[in-house]
């Protein structure tokens, strides 16, 4: 009952007008932020943080989250209507949020994109404010065998759902793997593959990869199939509200993506992508399962409502989760929980478990403000998902030009390096290769993310337990996530045999008939 009383006392604080402006403010300036190719929440709010030095701690962290949270959303806007995400956790949404715009439903995308994201996030912040103490004992449990566990079922779980082929998913994740080696290793100080430049002794920076595979790579590749590629303008708006049957098909997959969401958020270093592909995957094989019991045709890869509804829930939900350990243990679990770590820190205010009795009234006032947030991002965005549809009748030339623009801007603004567009532009082309060939482009950016984190964790266990590989095994979460990438990699090589036994079965009873 005193955390419910705290949190109501908190309402009431973020509830006053001015933080309500703030909280309105931020949600807009996320929104629009996470439209733009490779900028992101992250960005935003590091560029803030120099403005609202002479600001109310209060304010200044309500403004952070609407930030974040319309960061999120806004991010699904460009993946749906133009197969290009404005972040890195809005790549799982592309695979039906794009062909339901190509089938003139991008107005019902968007729609159940907002809504999930409104759902997703009321209850994950409801969850992180009543249980918060809880998922901070749940997410200390994770030494380095277990955060080792976790990227390698993220490896093989993300390769196995987006890529129609086990080896195209495979050659993609190494190509990510490869691309994420380059600079110094952190445990010898060893350059590697910095080709004599001081640049790349940091690494490719995660905004470069990003904006280069997905943006410019998509840019690159609509330019090369000229007049044989997707003509946006003959395509039809759609009306502009789901009807009863596509609530009926979200609602569900809303509160399973909020489920994996709010479980993945509180662990430090899972970031959002990990989520939202597991809840791709996930509603993918319901689908197929609900279509064949009932004997219709599965609308996955055409353009199915479940895969927006189930990421971009686990999306937003994920952003709640990350309050957990950052409030709770001071650790960051994404980019922009990191840069708000460090306006904690601007202010004098130390993250931990004693910050819950120190700054009672800011932490619980903070995690108010995300309900706010969360209904502001459903009252601004709702009504302009139509709006928001009608992009697609800008002139092609325009439209990619824009995204050509900002993409730069975005990386030119990393550390106004020239090296860092020439980098841009040879991602860019790899990423016209891959898209090419059919190789998937997910797991190559999964690869570069959790590549550095799965070496550093492997490395740190093993020197934890003096070269002893069992280290990796001995924890019942180990075991557990070994034991579904078992599944992951299992089960769609069993369903491969299944359909090749299928087909041969059929052809076998079509020559027997032939022949009578």
């Amino acid at each position: 009952m005193d955390t419910l009383y705290q949190l109501m006392d908190g309402l009431a604080t973020a509830l006053t007008p001015q933080n309500l402006l703030w909280a309105f403010l931020g949600v807009l300036l996320g929104t629009a932020v996470g439209v733009l190719p490779g900028m992101g929440s992250a960005m935003a709010v590091a560029l803030l943080l120099p403005v609202t030095f002479r600001m109310d701690p209060t304010g200044a962290f309500i403004l952070f989250a609407g930030v974040y949270y319309g960061g999120m959303f806004g991010g699904a806007t460009t993946s749906i209507l133009l197969n290009t995400p404005g972040q890195a956790s809005s790549i799982a949404t592309t695979y039906e949020g794009h062909k339901m715009a190509l089938a003139g439903r991008a107005a019902q995308a968007l729609g159940t994109a907002v809504i999930g994201s409104f759902v997703a996030s009321l209850v994950g912040t409801l969850v992180v404010a009543l249980f918060a103490p809880v998922m901070v004992s749940f997410a200390l449990n994770f030494g380095p065998g277990e955060y080792f566990a976790l990227t390698v079922f993220s490896f093989v779980a993300v390769a196995a759902v987006v890529a129609g082929s086990v080896l195209r998913g495979v050659t993609s994740l190494l190509i990510g793997l490869a691309i994420g080696l380059v600079g110094i290793d952190a445990q010898s100080g060893t350059a590697r593959f910095d080709f004599g430049s001081a640049t790349l002794l940091d690494g490719i920076d995660i905004v470069i990869v990003t904006v280069g595979l997905l943006a410019l790579g998509e840019v690159l590749y609509v330019a090369a199939r000229g007049s044989s590629a997707v003509d946006f303008s003959t395509i039809r708006a759609g009306r502009p509200w789901l009807n009863r049957r596509e609530f009926r098909r979200s609602w569900k997959p809303w509160l399973r993506g909020t489920a994996l969401g709010s479980t993945f958020g509180v662990i430090p270093g899972s970031g959002a992508e990990i989520p939202t592909f597991l809840s791709l995957g996930a509603e993918r094989r319901l689908a197929a399962r609900r279509a064949a019991r009932k004997g219709e045709q599965n609308e996955f890869g055409k353009g199915a409502i479940e895969g927006v509804a189930g990421p971009e829930a686990a999306n937003n939900s994920s952003a709640a989760g990350t309050m957990v350990p950052l409030l709770g243990l001071g650790l960051p679990t994404s980019a922009t929980a990191a840069i708000m770590l460090a306006a904690f820190q601007q202010y004098g205010l130390q993250p931990g478990p004693v910050l819950f009795e120190r700054d009672a009234d800011l932490v619980w006032t903070l995690l108010a403000s995300l309900l706010i947030g969360s209904v502001l991002l459903l009252v601004i965005n709702l009504p302009f998902a139509p709006l928001w549809a009608k992009l697609l009748k800008l002139p092609k030339p325009y439209l990619y030009a824009g995204i050509t623009l900002f993409s730069v801007l975005a990386v030119y603004a990393i550390n106004t390096s020239v090296l860092h567009l020439v980098i841009l532009a040879v991602i860019a082309v790899l990423g016209l290769g891959m898209r090419s060939f059919g190789l998937p482009v997910a797991p190559a950016l999964i690869g570069v993310v959790l590549g550095p984190i799965a070496e550093s964790e492997f490395r740190r266990a093993l020197a934890a337990s003096s070269g002893d590989p069992a280290i990796l095994f001995d924890s019942g979460i180990s075991l557990a996530l070994y034991g579904l990438v078992l599944v992951a990699a299992v089960v769609p090589v069993l369903a491969h045999l299944r359909r090749r036994r299928a087909a041969r079965r059929g052809a076998g009873e079509a020559d027997r008939e032939s022949a009578l």
